[in-house]
């Protein structure tokens, strides 16, 4: 029988279990549970599991009690909790993370103290052995023991809201206090105070955490291990721990963390990095949007990549942007930015974001109305245009790549290779019959119509015309062409006119780019995101226009070689790639610091490495089309090629 903690529903399951002599278990969330709260539906992270007890009743022993008293811990655990707890201080987390993290209005030169309140007969503070005259003690205590210091008194934000009672919102009030009731983070209070004192919160932890002094008027599962100033004491807790140590037994071995969106089991390590970035992604996407030429269909997924906590609206031309004020943000499709939208942006004091489609965006092409996994919001420009810097650029040409960031890229690197993720990760056997005594070359088609063409390949625009320049310097390769799949889907224009047959030596329309990536020898592009995904596979690329992982070192560059064919607005563009990039250092930049990742099913902010692990689970299971996507087809087809 499993129950939550001491809810009245587990105490009568453990009563069935008793009763029926089976095994009873205890869960309950986790210390670093998500970045919302879970009464808004946040997914969580973590659990902990209890077959003794739970950790905030202090009346009896728990499963974290004993580990904490009797665990041996090895000193390659102790040195990870550690890392763990420099984890949480560099990324100032705790266990919900959503809370606004800026820096609070603070006499000068003068001390801090934290007074934490909690809900009126919380369960936690009951069993921890906490009351009402504990929380009024430790107000007064506070106060008489720090005379010239700034006594805050955090308040629930369900007690401001009258929605639920605490303890001390009326007492303090009348004893000076300075109440802090917005939902602000543990963290920008850290920032201010020296001492913190607590009933039985979890916050307290957090304090320990950040190096504070923490005063205990209840039994949490942190005090009487030496850490705290107790002003209660339990008989069973007479050791003195260190506070990895406790940290080990209460964020590793007391802990389950799972991936909500993956459902795989994980571990601490991972369960931070995914909540740094939906929290790097919340915050970014701050403020007041507005959508300009969506359709409605794009309409329905747009809103999970701004947060969905944020006013987002749409309309459908330019001109309607007038009605809104200035400092939005307003949003389009890059292809359709166009000079006067620049200076009517300008003039208006609003701040524009071109949109496009992410590098490892779906399992399935968005012209069979796939929604996307990943878009990229670029507030410069557009990692295509090689005409000016994009977001992407400046992220790769200024980053100072830590050695953490650049073991992640290394580690999404591997799980690119290991489960085949590209782009569209089109499902499906390339049947080839390739020879073993020539250099094969993969020339990958693109959709001619495209701005990746207009903005960022100046001098060969068509297919025909890249094949054809391919094929005048590689006169003895085996050169395979691969049309792009929105081509061979029918719905854009890119393919190649009658007799074109002499250029290449064998076409493969269907079938996984990956399996066709690993048997040729190089792959020669204009702009084709294809290139990108050939240099994580270690193949030579040849560009013949300038695509964003052009101009780095990593390629062979046609027009670099060749500047006089370089038009005059791109005569910079090599002064602006001066910076020499490893492979890892790319992948950082254009996988994990530039795109935004959803889980299109709840909608959250995901890393890139769930995004990989959830396509590769999507192309396998192979999804049958409906007929209303094989009429869409029909009618594309007929009617909509563009």
């Amino acid at each position: 029988m499993v129950g939550w903690g001491l809810k009245a529903t587990a105490v009568k399951a453990k009563k069935i279990a008793t009763g029926s002599d089976l095994p009873f278990i205890s869960i309950e969330d986790g210390f670093l549970r998500s970045l919302g709260l879970g009464v808004q539906g946040a997914q969580p992270h973590s659990l902990v599991v209890d077959k003794t007890g739970i950790y905030y009743d202090a009346s009896r022993p728990s499963d974290l009690e004993t580990l904490i008293k009797d665990g041996d811990f090895s000193p390659s655990e102790l040195k990870r909790a550690e890392a763990g707890l420099e984890l949480l201080r560099l990324n100032r987390l705790c266990k919900y993370n959503q809370s606004i993290d800026q820096a609070l209005d603070w006499p000068a030169k003068r001390p801090g103290v934290l007074v934490v309140d909690q809900t009126f007969g919380d369960v936690s503070v009951t069993a921890g052995q906490g009351s009402e005259r504990h929380f009024r003690e430790m107000l007064d205590r506070a106060i008489a023991e720090n005379p010239d210091a700034e006594i805050c008194v955090k308040i629930h934000p369900d007690v401001i809201a009258g929605k639920k009672r605490g303890y001390l919102l009326e007492l303090a009030s009348r004893k000076g206090c300075r109440i802090i009731a917005e939902d602000i983070s543990p963290w920008a209070i850290f920032d201010q105070v020296d001492k913190v004192y607590v009933v039985t919160s979890q916050l307290g932890f957090d304090a320990l955490i950040a190096g504070k002094e923490v005063h205990c008027f209840g039994i949490p599962f942190y005090a009487g291990w030496g850490l705290t100033r107790d002003r209660q004491r339990s008989d069973r807790r007479s050791l003195n721990r260190t506070l990895p140590h406790v940290f080990a037994a209460a964020y590793f071995r007391y802990s389950q963390y799972i991936n909500p969106y993956s459902g795989d089991k994980c571990q601490f390590e991972d369960t931070v990095a995914l909540i740094v970035e939906q929290k790097r992604q919340w915050l970014r996407f701050e403020g007041t949007w507005l959508g300009v030429g969506f359709s409605l269909w794009k309409r329905g997924f747009i809103p999970s990549f701004l947060a969905n906590k944020t006013k987002v609206a749409f309309v459908k031309k330019q001109k309607e942007i007038s009605r809104f004020p200035a400092g939005t943000n307003v949003f389009i499709w890059a292809s359709r930015v166009t000079d006067l939208l620049h200076t009517k942006i300008d003039r208006l004091q609003q701040k524009l974001w071109h949109v496009e489609d992410g590098f490892l965006r779906s399992a399935g092409l968005g012209a069979d109305l796939v929604a996307p996994t990943s878009l990229v919001f670029d507030g410069r420009g557009i990692y295509f245009d090689a005409r000016s810097p994009s977001d992407l650029e400046v992220i790769l040409s200024e980053t100072i790549f830590s050695a953490s960031l650049l073991g992640r890229a290394q580690s999404l690197h591997a799980l690119l290779l290991s489960k085949r993720v590209t782009k569209y990760n089109m499902a499906g056997a390339v049947c080839l019959p390739l020879p073993n005594n020539q250099c094969v070359i993969l020339v990958p088609g693109q959709v001619e119509s495209d701005a990746s063409i207009a903005c960022g390949s100046p001098v060969v625009k068509s297919n025909l015309s890249l094949l054809e320049q391919v094929r005048k310097a590689n006169p003895d390769a085996y050169i395979v062409y691969k049309p792009h799949p929105d081509v061979v889907a029918g719905a854009r224009l890119g393919a190649l006119p009658s007799g074109a047959k002499p250029v290449y030596d064998t076409l493969v329309n269907e079938g996984d780019i990956s399996l066709l990536l690993d048997r040729v020898d190089e792959v020669h592009t204009m702009s084709s995101l294809a290139g990108f995904e050939a240099l994580l596979r270690g193949i030579k690329v040849v560009t013949y226009g300038l695509p964003f992982y052009a101009g780095w070192g990593l390629t062979h560059d046609v027009l670099l070689s060749r500047r006089g064919q370089i038009k005059a607005d791109l005569e910079d563009f090599s002064a602006r790639r001066g910076r020499r990039l490893t492979l890892d250092q790319l992948i950082a930049g254009t996988l994990l610091l530039y795109p935004v990742y959803v889980d299109n099913t709840s909608g959250d902010y995901i890393d890139a490495k769930t995004t990989v692990e959830l396509l590769e689970r999507e192309r396998a299971s192979k999804r049958r089309k409906s007929l209303l996507i094989k009429f869409f087809y029909w009618y594309r087809r007929k009617f909509l090629q563009y």
